[in-house]
């Protein structure tokens, strides 16, 4: 009976809109605005009346480390700065790590690189096709090379198939494709060591323009010669 209910076509009753002589008092609220403000107002409700509970509850003897770690800004906690929280060892031993890992990435890269130039130039330089022939007389010299005349050389390139053409270029785009990180991972690591050797004890100073010897873009310094012990 349901399904027979529902097939039945039904009126569908709308709600009226704000009168005209009520227009100043804005739009007339429907009932579906309502049930959002209403599941909102309880939402709110149910939120203020459990931090209520817990404040009731709690232990005057609880304690954390956040409550003397964070402090208020509008109303939200935020954590104090971090920029202190390691030593001056344990910085040094975390850019170490850092730059093992760059070398280890950039030897990776250039065995990489080696292995595939290895396999095109393998690829490159096909096997000729000579034959030495070893004649008793003048005469069957001759014979011999006129017969190797007539033969028409076949290149071994016109013998190679489409998709190994196709891998062959993908594998040099691969090549250069290394070949730019390589040089991008080398620039890093160096600039990662000057920031390493920076950061060790010893008097230093950049150097002026007119004081290096080799001009270059990046900035040199010069560490002041100490005596050891």
């Amino acid at each position: 009976m349901s399904s027979l209910r529902n097939a039945i076509p039904r009126k569908a009753h709308k709600e009226r809109s704000q009168p005209q002589s009520r227009k100043k008092f804005g739009h007339l609220e429907k009932h579906k605005d309502y049930v959002v403000r209403a599941k909102a107002f309880h939402q709110k409700e149910e939120a203020l009346q459990k931090l209520k509970e817990k404040a009731a509850f709690r232990n005057p003897d609880e304690f954390y480390f956040k409550m003397i770690k964070t402090r208020t800004v509008g109303g939200v906690h935020k954590l104090e700065s971090e920029a202190n929280k390691y030593t001056h060892d344990e910085l040094m031993l975390m850019k170490t790590q850092d730059i093992g890992y760059i070398l280890q990435k950039l030897q990776s890269e250039k065995n990489k690189i080696e292995k595939l130039t290895t396999t095109l130039h393998t690829l490159d330089n096909h096997t000729s096709n000579r034959h030495i022939y070893y004649a008793e007389d003048r005469e069957e010299a001759k014979s011999i090379q006129s017969q190797s005349a007539r033969k028409v050389p076949v290149h071994a390139s016109a013998d190679i198939p489409d998709r190994i053409k196709r891998k062959t270029a993908a594998s040099y785009r691969e090549v250069e494709a290394r070949k730019s990180r390589v040089q991008e991972l080398e620039k890093l690591y160096m600039d990662m060591a000057m920031q390493k050797e920076l950061q060790k004890k010893g008097r230093k100073r950049k150097l002026r323009e007119d004081e290096i010897v080799c001009p270059t873009s990046k900035p040199v310094y010069k560490w002041r010669a100490e005596r050891k012990r």
